[in-house]
């Protein structure tokens, strides 16, 4: 099992679409979540500044492939789309990310 931590911004015109839509995920987003290996999976939101922090474990054997799987699944590419508007990305990030990956430094079990 891989711990996996990120943040993004949220935008603050669209915060209270954000939370709405997560308090009602689309059935099939949370089977393809399940069905890549996640595990686990939480947002937090911060405010008042703005920053959403996510975390969740994934039990599979090649990430990359699973998050490939997701990337490609139609009904997942949908509910991105109504999300990313949300969403405000660090400009700190990494190329290629859009939630900006945290490397852990600390867990206790």
């Amino acid at each position: 099992m891989q711990r996996y931590g990120m943040i993004i911004g949220v935008n603050e015109a669209k915060k209270a679409e954000y939370v709405r839509l997560h308090a009602a995920v689309w059935p099939d987003v949370l089977k393809m979540i399940t069905a890549c290996n996640i595990r686990n999976y939480s947002i937090y939101l911060k405010e008042p500044e703005n920053l959403m922090f996510s975390y969740y474990e994934y039990y599979g054997d090649d990430y990359a492939a699973d998050m490939a799987r997701m990337a490609a699944d139609p009904v997942t590419q949908q509910w991105w789309a109504v999300c990313m508007p949300c969403q405000a990305p660090l400009a700190t990030r990494k190329a290629g990310e859009w939630w900006a990956e945290m490397p852990e430094v600390f867990h206790l079990d």
